[in-house]
């Protein structure tokens, strides 16, 4: 028996995407490039731990690197990071099609939305595809859903333009940090979905606020 991917080498680890096995090399180099891995799979789970720990970031090339949160803003606005978290998650659920990188570019437009408001113009310019902006418009409406809770509880919000800018902003830098740059990786995502209780995307698909 050969690989059934390159044809070649002998097959000795089981791959859950293809359900068949698949040899090692294949399994490296195909890796949510060509195969789209379950989050569970454990060469899948071994190899991102392995590159997370050797890993160097390259600060000059993550999104807005001229931006940097601080992390007093990350507590002071840890509601809204975790709503547009968990509305990220959600997505990802109800559309297998959404990776990293649709996270990554659906953040950026909020983003570059909210910087121009908070200017006191107006340019929205949502992504070109579809999945990306499905998950733009997603975050937008869970940011009015939060501002709308808000003001339901405490007469005002914190949610300003800007506060969404830079919620965005560290958002995508932050995913920018935990991706591994694959085509199909989904490594960010699984790490946003490590802050909820397993038990939250069992849910009706609609947005927690978390709101005290």
């Amino acid at each position: 028996m050969t690989c059934p991917i390159c044809r070649k080498r002998k097959p000795k680890r089981f791959c859950p995407a293809k359900a068949e096995t698949i040899c090692a090399v294949c399994c490296g180099t195909e890796r949510e490039v060509t195969i789209d891995c379950p989050s569970d799979c454990a060469y899948l789970v071994a190899s991102r731990s392995y590159d997370l720990d050797r890993r160097e970031i390259d600060w000059s090339k993550v999104p807005f690197p001229e931006t940097k949160i601080p992390a007093s803003f990350v507590v002071a606005h840890e509601k809204l990071l975790l709503a547009l978290s968990y509305a990220i998650c959600l997505q990802a659920r109800d559309n297998r099609l959404v990776v990293d990188a649709d996270v990554l570019a659906a953040l950026q437009a909020l983003a570059e939305t909210h910087r121009t408001l908070s200017t006191g113009l107006y340019y929205e310019k949502p992504p070109d595809y579809r999945v990306q902006r499905e998950l733009y418009e997603k975050l937008k409406a869970t940011v009015e859903d939060f501002k709308k809770v808000e003001v339901q509880q405490a007469g005002v919000s914190s949610a300003r333009d800007a506060e969404i800018r830079d919620a965005a902003v560290f958002l995508a830098q932050l995913g920018a940090t935990r991706t591994n740059g694959r085509a199909k990786s989904r490594a960010y995502l699984d790490f946003l979905r490590t802050q909820f209780k397993a038990e939250e995307f069992s849910k009706p698909a609609s947005n927690i606020l978390l709101l005290p």
